[in-house]
């Protein structure tokens, strides 16, 4: 079977009506994708939500304290009780320090800065770089005991998963 290009052939208007159709942007409602809200509305564009978004409950909330706000506020801190001053080194647990550090699931302590004075923090989580820099002061981190126990349980869900696996 021909084409229709190949049938329009010698046809002057190739199917378009009189000689005054198909002239401007008018005929077609627009350039481009002009009109796509009202006259040249399609049902199907890819509009709306794309993916999969977890469960609010599913997801961990994580509050972040950088390491070096915890060494610039430090003697502010045992002031004010929230920290303890030991000779020349301070006691910080992250989460008293961190805003909404009770309600959030991890505190965080991020890298960045200097730290001059030894700290020894406590908190959910630590970057690299957290701890080189607390440690390079003689400071230490330490995971707090909620921590820990997610680590435990973690490590107790995957040697029982180990555990099925070799059975079969």
């Amino acid at each position: 079977m021909t084409s229709k290009k190949r049938r329009q052939r010698g046809s002057r208007t190739h199917g378009g009506g009189t000689h005054k159709n198909r002239r401007g942007a008018g005929h077609r409602g627009g350039r481009g994708r002009a009109g796509r809200a009202k006259h040249e509305f399609h049902n199907y564009e890819p509009l709306g939500k794309h993916g999969f978004k977890r469960p609010e409950d599913a997801q961990d909330t994580v509050v972040e304290v950088k390491v070096q706000k915890l060494d610039e506020d430090a003697a502010l801190l045992a002031a004010d009780g929230v920290a303890e001053k030991d000779g020349d080194a301070y006691h910080i647990d992250a989460r008293d320090v961190a805003e909404d550090g009770y309600e959030a699931d991890v505190v965080k302590v991020l890298g960045g800065g200097q730290v001059r004075q030894e700290l020894h923090v406590v908190a959910d989580a630590f970057t690299a770089g957290a701890v080189e820099l607390i440690e390079s002061a003689d400071g230490s981190a330490e995971l707090s005991e909620r921590a820990e126990e997610a680590a435990e349980d973690e490590v107790e869900e995957d040697n029982n998963t180990d555990e099925e696996g070799s059975e079969e």
